[in-house]
């Protein structure tokens, strides 16, 4: 089911609140970090994102996939994810809304993790109003609807029973599942990008009509772009990565002047 609110602040378009403090601030929106100690480098330029950059901002938006893998919230027992979530947590804090939506790596996040990072979650397409303007989020990989295996796999990994018996699996097997996983889409990297694996007409044009908006913002397919759909406008986030190759990042800021994508300083 596709749910929907308006956000906290003013800038959102809260009807009958009086100002607020953030009110003109921008809200910021990224996905697909895939944060892991493997990759320093950006896990170093998210950590000044937040620090430095998420300073200006009403809300943060995390669409999906901030870390690599996730196999429970037991995770956070590890030093590594409990110095990102205490990172996370500072937004809050400072008064700085964060809103995280599951990924296809991360959907395991769970409640103590969303209370650890001082988060919101957010279901898996939703509805906001930002500054006037009523947006579908999404993560993105529901809108690749010609990859009809994984959508299967999708469906079954966010059964709540499913979970239910994986979580109860000890800590080192879904653990090295994970890690297993991980390899395989290592070797994939090098090869080009499948037209199945991006999403479909019929998946954006559902989103449209399902959320009655006329604009969609996702990530997922690392192939970011700004395109212009029959149903409206559809905002493609960039994957995060400084460790590998050319250098890739960024992110969206929509404030009073609109929806512009941003690169990384």
């Amino acid at each position: 089911m596709l749910q929907e609110t308006p956000l906290r602040s003013v800038a959102a378009g809260v009807p009958g609140e009086g100002p607020r403090p953030h009110a003109a601030r921008p809200f910021f929106f990224l996905s697909d970090l895939h944060l892991s100690e493997a990759i320093p480098r950006t896990v170093a330029a998210f950590e000044h994102f937040i620090r430095v950059n998420a300073e200006a901002a009403d809300s943060v938006f995390i669409l999906g996939d901030l870390f690599e893998y996730w196999v429970g919230d037991d995770m956070l027992s590890e030093p590594f994810v409990a110095r990102i979530a205490a990172l996370l947590h500072t937004l809050s804090e400072r008064g700085i809304a964060l809103y995280i939506m599951h990924g296809n790596r991360d959907f395991l996040l769970g409640k103590r993790f969303m209370k650890a990072a001082g988060a919101i979650w957010l279901p898996d397409p939703f509805v906001i109003t930002a500054f006037g303007t009523r947006i579908a989020l999404a993560h993105g990989d529901g809108l690749c609807t010609a990859d009809r295996g994984y959508q299967l796999f999708r469906c079954f990994a966010r059964n709540r029973l499913a979970q239910t018996l994986f979580l109860a699996w000890p800590f080192r097997w879904r653990r090295k599942l994970a890690e297993n996983m991980r390899s395989k889409s290592e070797h994939g990297r090098t090869r080009p990008m499948s037209i199945k694996y991006d999403v479909t007409p019929r998946g954006v044009a559902a989103l449209f009509k399902k959320s009655k908006t006329a604009t969609i913002i996702h990530g997922h397919t690392h192939l970011p772009a700004r395109h212009r759909e029959p149903g409206g406008t559809r905002w493609v986030l960039p994957d995060w990565d400084l460790d590998h190759g050319k250098r890739r990042g960024g992110y969206l800021k929509i404030d009073a002047d609109g929806i512009r994508a941003l690169p990384l300083d």
